[in-house]
């Protein structure tokens, strides 16, 4: 079939926790034949080193609290180099799914005509391992409850409540500005004395990570100088390696 009459595509991409090793088999072999990479702030940059020479690198990234590509903008050089190269990579940090608007760039691209295709990635929870947390312990955590830090308007997740009256690990992402206020949902509740965990830059060279309490959670990050991006892990799974 002439390329004339072929659909335009975009793969929504996940690059993984940080580790460029990390990539699925899938998407080491998409990148290898990329045209377009629109890429974020998450993503590894390393990943960019196995598309071809002439591939476009794009960087559409989003600072946490700073400046950042609008989605608009983002839905917009999609439509362009769809349409202009027949192919788009959306490389997105971890999985492009939890946390990430890979689907609202899915749905996006059908709404133009544009074939989509979807490639998990692993997400900086399952790194926790790397720091000797299991997110699941069948003598300790009955699940997994995975929340935001900030919801759409900066607020914390009303979820938080429901999570920590389970014996699951509570999991929450983007949570970093939010310390003082999960510290405060679980004191309030009286669970101010759960294990907890922060890591950052989970599955890099540069991983920090420290334990503690939850009702001490803004003092451990100090002690680290732990910031963005980071987990918070909170459960019984955090303290089985202590």
């Amino acid at each position: 079939m002439p390329d004339t009459l072929k659909k335009p595509v975009l793969y929504v991409l996940g690059a993984g926790p940080g580790d460029p090793e990390l990539i699925t088999v899938k998407g080491y072999r998409l990148l290898q034949q990329a045209k377009v990479v629109l890429y974020d702030n998450l993503a590894n940059k390393d990943l960019l080193n196995l598309t071809p020479k002439e591939c476009e690198h794009i960087y559409v990234g989003k600072q946490p609290y700073g400046t950042y590509t609008t989605q608009d903008e983002i839905h917009k050089l999609i439509k362009y180099f769809a349409f202009e190269k027949g192919s788009v990579i959306r490389l997105k940090g971890g999985d492009p799914f939890i946390f990430g608007r890979g689907f609202e760039e899915i749905l996006f691209a059908r709404q133009q005509g544009i074939d989509t295709y979807y490639i998990p990635g692993v997400t900086s929870m399952q790194a926790s391992g790397l720091e000797d947390i299991p997110l699941t312990h069948r003598a300790i955590s009955e699940g997994i409850w995975v929340v935001t830090g900030t919801k759409k308007d900066g607020s914390l997740s009303g979820d938080l409540k429901l999570a920590m009256q389970s014996n699951a690990t509570v999991v929450i992402y983007m949570g970093m500005k939010q310390l003082a206020s999960i510290a405060s949902t679980y004191i309030d509740a009286g669970h101010g004395d759960t294990p907890a965990s922060i890591i950052q830059h989970a599955s890099l060279p540069q991983q920090k990570s420290v334990k503690g309490m939850v009702k001490d959670l803004v003092a451990m990050a100090d002690s680290k100088q732990l910031k963005h991006p980071a987990i918070i892990i909170i459960g019984g799974v955090t303290n089985l390696a202590v």
